[in-house]
């Protein structure tokens, strides 16, 4: 399971919506791994680009970092939370731009196909 979702949470969803605090705090609380990743590009963002570029200490950080990413749910909480636009390459490489950014030639440059090719390595083959 992606995420530890209390009992109470949980019943609130199945009742109706929950709030994106709620959602946030259980993002937090369940990917402190991807949670310490994305809010550190977020507060490292001082023009319009922070990036993280170091890989995770293991797997299973790994994997919280992937599913963090990979649930347009979870990456849209953590974007509207942090007020960023995530970009993510490979399994570990996080960038956080301005909303305003995300037309310049920086942030096409990193979501571009070249990008994601330029940014290969051996080591990263089977990551």
């Amino acid at each position: 399971m992606s995420l530890d979702v209390s009992d109470a949470l949980l019943a609130r969803a199945t009742s109706g919506d929950v709030t994106d605090d709620e959602f946030v705090a259980c993002v937090r609380d369940s990917l402190p791994y991807a949670w310490q990743v994305i809010s550190g590009v977020a507060a490292d963002l001082s023009g319009d680009f922070a990036e993280h570029a170091t890989p995770p200490p293991s797997e299973a950080e790994r994997g919280q970092l992937l599913r963090a990413l990979a649930s347009d749910a979870i990456r849209g909480g953590l974007e509207r939370h942090f007020g960023v636009t995530l970009a993510f390459q490979n399994c570990h490489r996080v960038a956080a731009f301005r909303p305003s950014a995300v037309d310049s030639d920086r942030y096409r440059t990193f979501v571009s196909p070249r990008g994601q090719l330029l940014n290969q390595s051996p080591e990263l083959r089977d990551c």
